[in-house]
């Protein structure tokens, strides 16, 4: 990745109690105040439990110094699975999701790819994998290599298709699994619960998929076309973070943080 895409920077600490005009604590409980660098690419660099990371638009982590392309929750054959059933959704977010992933490999040329879990969507989505779908994951891993760490969706793993599967990951202080531990875990990286915000604004409001961190861990949002999402505010994302976290919303062009205060629930 050029270097211009990165962008170094580091989580500034709790800020100093609140004081009134005359000087005297108001508050002595601090706040914390998040530090991130936009990338020329449109990501977002931040510091993560100590190691460097940038947010990609697209919904991948991209972690440099180790060439690791991370994606969480593709569902990979979800249209497939809900057109059995006899719902009309049209049947093609495999493709779509793998031209967004090939396109991030492209642009980023990682050394290995790793995917967070639920990368599919079912015991059976392997099989029907069209077989220019499993040309792109070939394709994909004749350049890099696949991890595939298991999910609840896809706790056998994958079975011919290329790579490796995993329970978990481990790089540097980072520890890289599916689904997010109850409390807070230092440097944990998960996917599993679909994070997606509600950004309040002046004349309304507009809903995205959205990493959710406290500098010290990661929820992913979903990488998969048919994902969908799970709002911040739900309960689910209670107690998870040492404090209030930041949200870093995905855009067209993208990632955007975003305050707390100005996320809403659905």
């Amino acid at each position: 990745m050029p270097a211009a895409c990165g962008g170094k920077c580091r989580w500034r600490g709790a800020s100093a109690p609140k004081r009134d005009d005359g000087g005297k604590v108001v508050s002595a409980e601090p706040s914390f105040r998040y530090a991130y660098a936009p990338s020329p690419c449109g990501g977002l660099a931040l510091e993560l439990a100590g190691e460097e990371a940038l947010l990609r638009p697209s919904g991948a982590l991209w972690l440099a110094a180790e060439r690791l392309l991370v994606v969480a929750d593709l569902h990979l054959e979800k249209g497939s699975a809900y057109a059995a059933r006899g719902q009309l959704l049209p049947p093609y977010d495999t493709r779509e999701t793998l031209a967004r992933l090939a396109a991030e490999a492209a642009r980023l040329r990682p050394h290995t790819v790793l995917f967070l879990g639920d990368t599919l969507h079912d015991a059976g989505a392997e099989a029907r994998l069209h077989p220019d779908d499993v040309l792109t994951l070939t394709t994909l891993a004749s350049v890099a290599n696949l991890v595939w760490v298991v999910g609840n969706h896809d706790a056998d793993g994958r079975r011919s298709l290329p790579g490796e599967n995993a329970a978990a990951w481990r790089v540097g202080a980072l520890i890289l699994t599916h689904e997010p531990q109850a409390a807070p875990r230092f440097g944990e990286v998960a996917g599993h619960l679909h994070p997606s915000v509600k950004v309040k604004g002046r004349v309304g409001s507009v809903r995205r998929r959205a990493f959710v961190t406290d500098g010290e861990r990661l929820v992913m949002p979903a990488f998969g076309a048919y994902a969908g999402g799970l709002n911040v505010r739900d309960a689910a994302f209670r107690g998870l973070f040492k404090r209030e976290p930041l949200a870093v919303a995905l855009g067209e062009r993208r990632a955007h943080a975003v305050a707390w205060r100005q996320l809403g629930p659905d």
